[in-house]
């Protein structure tokens, strides 16, 4: 702790949450309070969203089902998982650290970089930086975190991983080398299986390895990403700081549904929803196209469409019939339904012409905008199709690319 990291050319922080879902619910429930504990997508969830440091002691991991963790612990309790509060949460925190440092990237709902290279006169010391914003969140929102100190994003994002829970790790660019060394490559971010194990089978297991093979490997084989894995090994990282999200290329939302969902009706019906959910991010963001891809999931593969429309729109009516057709076509195929996906593409800003052949679009318009003003007043679906009258089992889940701002602020 003793390092002079105020001397260094950049300083970035990586901030991430514990165990963020289940520490969420351990705060908010007493009973719950160090004890194992599974976050899973609704009260019958099947998979495991995360757990508590508890439930990892006994081995139980993230994407686990929860039947097979309950092997490992007896004890192990579900929590069915409340993504408005979580998200609720998230926005507190990435307010807290842009106020840190307004040079800030967040990475997922509970983890952001920090840049503070351009702060160091601000701070007495930038160690002290790191307990101010543990405190800062702890007294905002009784929860702890991580933090991780380095000269490049990989490497902050690496020394955060080092001491958890609610600890603090600087890693030195100068030593980040002979520290890494001696790590399994599989423990850097964006390590897959599939890519560990290629390197693997070139004699790369850990960090240190990585020199025995030139870069050109991992970049014929993976490109920038393969090229990037390589550096990082040896504490190296070209990425720069994303600083302002970039306009969205698509808009869509999707749903795992109960396993081999034959229902026909059930599918109508989470299809209307995604449909409601996909039109709305559409106007609230001032959106329209004429281009969706409509897309089932069955156990083995995707049943996916794209289809074009005549005119523009970000009217659910219009994506819902398109997703009736998927339907049609998908009943010849006889498979269940494991999720379903409905997206729209190539985006355009609404145009304030107006076109004169489509008049009616007017009247659509100011229906929606009419139905949007209710249900942000008093409440998400207040106003809804019949279709959607009885609540879905499982809540909406929080897409990775979540953010508290823009047009990625939706679940």
């Amino acid at each position: 702790m003793d390092t002079d990291i105020d001397s260094w050319s950049k300083v970035i922080f990586h901030v991430d949450m514990n165990a963020f879902f289940a520490s969420i619910e351990q705060r908010d429930n007493n009973h719950l309070s160090g004890k194992p504990i599974a976050v899973t997508n609704g009260e019958k969830g099947s998979c495991i969203i995360t757990c508590s440091y508890e439930a990892r002691a006994f081995g139980i991991k993230t994407g686990m089902s929860f039947k097979e963790a309950k092997n490992k612990c007896s004890n192990l309790i579900r929590c069915p998982s409340n993504p408005k509060k979580y998200t609720y949460a998230s926005s507190k925190i990435m307010d807290i650290l842009y106020h840190i440092s307004p040079d800030i990237e967040i990475f997922s709902i509970d983890e952001a970089f920090l840049d503070l290279s351009n702060c160091k006169k601000i701070y007495p010391s930038l160690i002290e930086v790191a307990y101010i914003i543990k405190d800062k969140i702890f007294s905002a929102l009784n929860l702890p975190c991580s933090i991780g100190i380095s000269n490049n994003k990989a490497n902050a994002k690496f020394a955060a991983k080092l001491q958890k829970p609610d600890g603090i790790t600087v890693l030195p660019p100068e030593e980040s080398e002979n520290i890494l060394a001696n790590y399994l490559v599989k423990d850097l971010c964006g390590v897959s299986n599939g890519i560990g194990s290629f390197l693997n089978h070139h004699g790369v297991f850990v960090c240190g390895d990585m020199k025995k093979i030139p870069i050109s490997i991992l970049g014929n084989r993976y490109g920038n990403k393969g090229r990037k894995i390589w550096l990082m090994a040896q504490g190296k990282d070209i990425d720069s700081m994303t600083l302002k999200d970039k306009p969205p290329k698509s808009i869509g939302h999707g749903k795992v549904t109960k396993p081999n969902l034959k229902n026909i009706y059930e599918i109508k019906r989470i299809f209307h929803y995604m449909s409601i959910k996909v039109a709305k991010r559409l106007r609230v963001h001032s959106y329209e196209t004429n281009t969706f891809i409509v897309g089932i999931k069955t156990r083995d593969f995707w049943f996916s469409k794209k289809y074009k429309l005549s005119q523009h729109t970000n009217h659910d009516k219009d994506i819902f019939k398109l997703c009736l057709k998927l339907i049609d076509n998908f009943l010849t195929q006889r498979h269940g339904v494991y999720q379903v996906q409905v997206t729209a593409i190539n985006l355009e800003q609404i145009n304030s012409q107006k076109d004169l052949f489509f008049r009616n679009q007017d009247d659509k318009n100011n229906i929606d905008n009419m139905i949007d003003d209710i249900n942000n007043k008093f409440g998400e679906l207040m106003l809804r199709p019949a279709r959607l009258s009885n609540e879905f089992e499982s809540p909406d889940v929080i897409s990775p690319s979540w953010r508290p701002k823009g047009c990625k602020k939706s679940l």
